[in-house]
């Protein structure tokens, strides 16, 4: 369970949601049925105020801190235009590699130095636990954007919410996730949160890539239906949901391993010509070959929309666990 940190008072008649006020943000396992209503709902909130004014004043005078020690395009830009969205401003920090931390400066004291500029930082870090620890040090909420191999609770949280937009609900679907199962913190994440409904979920991999077992125990515990299977064939007829992840070569010990298994898996048109004519394909991206191009104008592809649902859900968020909304 998290701590609540934020302790300011808000202005006459403003309100907050008790579920998410000051807290960090570092694993889905903090979200129940409940919650995910909550957030989806101030998301459709979001996204209606987004498309009839672009800009809002919500969070006016609130600085988020982005600290990123790996590279991100789509998860730092979308929190940056969250933010700016929501009227705040970002202190953008991309490449570690220029700052202290190249001196020896610890996580945590990186962390209680830029909450000292900011509202809430929003953390990726090569390493499992890393976010953990930084909210340990830190007084102000802690957004875990990536942990290594651990989790990465706001694509999730997007994923969901782009399920639901896109299929009309959770419950009652089949999920396959196809891949990089085992270093894939989206689908570990993911499928904790799938694990919440009435679902099924396929892992489709190879057996050095599969889902760790650990995980697939607990979603087990949860009554949840799974299968393994290396080949996408047998389980794609059935399928609602296709989730593809890239193979991370950056993952991998050695060159050779990642050639190993680098290819396993390609999406094309024929692929889908093959699928349930309202299945949608999702992925977190970037994509590195694993889906064609000629999928692209495929309406059952939402990997683009999925981008846009992600802004939605961080502003929701952000607005949430700064007590805005």
């Amino acid at each position: 369970m998290t701590t609540k940190k934020t302790t300011e008072h808000l202005p006459f008649g403003e309100k907050r949601d008790p579920r998410f006020f000051g807290e960090d943000i570092l694993s889905v396992r903090q979200f129940d049925r409940g919650r995910l209503g909550t957030l989806f709902a101030v998301a459709g909130e979001m996204r209606g105020m987004v498309e009839r004014v672009g800009t809002f004043d919500l969070l006016k005078g609130k600085v988020l801190t982005n600290l990123f020690y790996e590279p991100s395009t789509r998860t730092s830009s979308s929190f940056v235009a969250a933010i700016e969205r929501l009227g705040g401003s970002v202190v953008q920090i991309n490449n570690v590699t220029y700052s202290s931390v190249s001196k020896g400066e610890s996580l945590p004291d990186t962390v209680r130095t830029l909450e000292s500029y900011s509202d809430a930082i929003v953390l990726r870090h090569p390493e499992k636990g890393a976010a953990a620890e930084a909210a340990a040090a830190a007084r102000k909420p802690i957004i875990n954007a990536g942990d290594g191999p651990g989790e990465h609770p706001t694509q999730a949280l997007l994923d969901a919410y782009t399920i639901v937009e896109e299929m009309g609900a959770l419950d009652g679907l089949t999920v396959t996730m196809l891949g990089d199962l085992k270093h894939g913190r989206t689908v570990h994440s993911l499928a904790r949160l799938l694990a919440l409904y009435n679902t099924k979920i396929n892992y489709v991999s190879p057996e050095s890539l599969a889902m760790p077992p650990e995980l697939v125990a607990e979603i087990d515990e949860a009554g949840v239906g799974q299968m393994h299977t290396a080949d996408l064939g047998a389980v794609l007829a059935d399928t609602d949901v296709l989730y593809v992840t890239r193979i991370q070569k950056e993952r991998f010990e050695s060159p050779a391993d990642y050639d190993a298994v680098s290819g396993s898996y390609v999406i094309t048109g024929e692929t889908i010509s093959r699928a349930k004519a309202n299945m949608i394909v999702m992925h977190p991206l970037p994509r590195v070959g694993e889906i064609a191009e000629e999928v692209d104008s495929d309406p059952r592809a939402a990997y683009f929309r999925q981008m846009e649902y992600g802004m939605y859900v961080r502003m929701a968020l952000l607005a949430l666990v700064l007590g805005r909304a």
